[in-house]
């Protein structure tokens, strides 16, 4: 549902496309995600192994759930994140995973079959007899498996390697990007800014506060036409840095033209960029992280920052009538954004006690939510109260478990982070990656004035190193105000299987499974469940994972430590790292 008077789209530029056969009408802006959450659109996938029902959950590159396959024939796409895919005329996008129909799935049957497929199942079944393996069991496991699928045919789509060199490379244009990128870029260092979204201003684009004294989508705009028109600046959009290597190497995955209706034959599809820096700051924000409680899996249940994203940046409300569950303030500024908006929220449910009382809505302190019901998707959710038990009707659901700083490419040189009992989260240590400093959110800095501030920092220190001199950037006004959380994983009340992992339909029960039959290391837990190995690696739901194993071993989260971060951060063509080889000369 489109609100009047929201969102950063062109209502005055119509564009047509299609999902599953399906005409629909978005606007310039819009992501495939946010276009078809305008028009009521709810379904938009089948789980991995049981098929369940999917919606979409997030605004960005983490998103578990929403993946489709775009084009047709040889040129066809498998596994596009609705949330990162721009519309275009004539869009041709398909759900994913699904026989014969999205709405009436065959393979759910999985689903009943549910006991039989627990963790570690396939260690454990499929055993006798011997030769039946290659000949009946392995195929039809295989069938049944994956997600989207390749055309088979040969891609004649072009797609490039190039290389860049920069005094300073900025990831992420969020307020701390912007702030490093000014303030080396205004000391004459060669600086590259490398944004994924196709849009700069990271988290500003979705928020309502002010930096500056104006709206801070308004304020980044100011910031990128200066750097723009600065000729030491290299401005990247769609450009995804995806790993980090020696000698201050940096892989990006560029997307050129799959924004575009008809690719200029001049132009690649993908590019991918070796970027050699002498130093680089990564701002590249944090992820919102899901609450486990029973049944959590059903469309229609977000992240609570998404949710804040699709109504400020795209003016999509995500739900008619929407409820909160969050352990933090940041759940309450979802809340306040939407009642502003003219959205009936129903409940904000808060696990603590000493929430701060809202003005506007209604607040539920200390409860838990135990249960929703809706088969493709969300109609009613049940709350446990202190009175006693209560059931609310609404179609949307957002969830804010606290954020985890998108540390990732701190951790490619086998770093280790350390864990964060303020923001209950893993935050990077400094020099895990020789050259790279993390600020703002990625830091586990979670406010916007401090997040300006430490970008600055950042930039200072970085040109220090280069013996470049820095000129004074003043820090605009910025909202300031701490945010309080209770680390708080999963819903032990209620009956029903509680995700961690969507995309790999990883339960609670699943981990606790892999901790009694000894799978006590994080890395055994993780190749035993296959949590974090879909394609969004677990950014959603790893940490609650690490806390449901520690509890299940009786440590602490610090103690059962995380998973080794790899590269690539997204998932990169083969087409595009190896591009412009052939025969022996394709080489990866």
């Amino acid at each position: 549902m489109r609100i009047a008077g929201r969102g950063l789209v062109d209502r005055g530029a119509s564009v047509g496309f299609r999902f599953d056969g399906r005409e629909h009408v978005g606007f310039a802006g819009d992501t495939l995600a946010s276009a078809l959450l305008a028009g009521g659109t709810r379904l938009f996938g089948r789980s991995f192994k049981y098929h369940r029902p999917r919606g979409v959950m997030t605004a960005g590159s983490e998103e578990p759930n929403a993946l489709v396959t775009v084009g047709q024939g040889a040129a066809s796409i498998p596994n596009v994140r609705a949330t990162m895919q721009e519309i275009f005329p004539g869009l041709d996008a398909k759900s994913q995973n699904r026989w014969p129909s999205l709405g009436f799935d065959a393979m759910q049957v999985n689903d009943l079959l549910s006991p039989f497929f627990s963790a570690g199942f396939y260690y454990k079944t499929f055993m006798w007899p011997r030769a039946f393996w290659e000949r009946l069991y392995e195929p039809a496991i295989r069938r049944a498996a994956g997600l989207g699928a390749l055309s088979g045919k040969h891609n004649e789509d072009a797609y490039e390697k190039a290389f860049a060199f920069c005094d300073l490379l900025v990831i992420g244009s969020g307020p701390a990007g912007l702030m490093a990128a000014l303030t080396a870029a205004r000391a004459g260092a060669d600086v590259i800014l490398a944004e994924e979204d196709a849009r700069m201003g990271g988290r500003l684009l979705a928020e309502t506060e002010e930096v500056g004294g104006k709206p801070g989508h308004a304020w980044a705009s100011e910031v990128l036409a200066e750097l723009g028109a600065m000729a030491n600046v290299r401005l990247m959009t769609r450009t995804t840095v995806t790993g980090a290597y020696d000698g201050g190497t940096f892989g990006a995955l560029e997307r050129v033209g799959l924004h575009l209706a008809n690719t200029p034959a001049d132009l690649p599809r993908e590019c991918f960029w070796r970027i050699v820096a002498r130093r680089a700051i990564l701002a590249s924000g944090a992820h919102e992280r899901q609450i486990a409680f029973p049944m959590n899996d059903r469309p229609g249940i977000m992240t609570a920052g998404a949710v804040r994203a699709y109504l400020n940046r795209w003016g999509v409300a995500a739900g008619r009538r929407v409820a909160i569950f969050g352990n933090n303030d940041d759940a309450h500024r979802t809340a306040r954004d939407l009642v502003s908006a003219g959205v009936e929220v129903a409940a904000l449910i808060d696990v603590r006690d000493d929430a701060p009382q809202p003005a506007g809505y209604r607040l539920i302190a200390g409860g838990q939510v135990t249960g929703t019901r809706g088969r493709l998707g969300l109609r009613e959710i049940t709350v446990a109260t202190s009175s006693g038990e209560e059931r609310i009707e609404v179609d949307c659901l957002a969830v804010s478990g606290g954020w985890n700083p998108a540390l990732h490419l701190t951790c490619h040189m086998n770093g280790r982070p350390a864990w964060d009992e303020t923001i209950a989260a893993f935050v990077p240590k400094p020099g895990m990656v020789p050259g790279l400093t993390a600020c703002g959110a990625a830091a586990g800095t979670m406010t916007t004035a401090a997040a300006l501030a430490e970008g600055r920092r950042a930039a200072e220190a970085a040109l220090s190193d280069l013996g470049v001199a820095a000129k004074a950037v003043d820090l605009p006004q910025a909202e300031n105000g701490g945010t309080r959380i209770r680390a708080f994983w999963e819903v032990t009340e209620g009956k029903g299987r509680a995700w961690l992992d969507f995309a790999n339909d990883v339960t609670t029960k699943d981990v606790r499974l892999a901790a009694q039959e000894n799978y006590r290391s994080v890395e055994h837990m993780k190749r035993y469940t296959t949590q974090g190995m879909a394609p969004d690696q677990g950014k959603n739901s790893n940490i609650a994972a690490l806390a449901v194993l520690a509890d299940a071993t009786g440590r602490g989260i610090p103690e059962t430590g995380t998973t080794t971060f790899r590269p690539p951060y997204v998932p990169v063509s083969i087409a595009a790292m190896g591009a412009g080889g052939q025969g022996a000369g394709f080489a990866p």
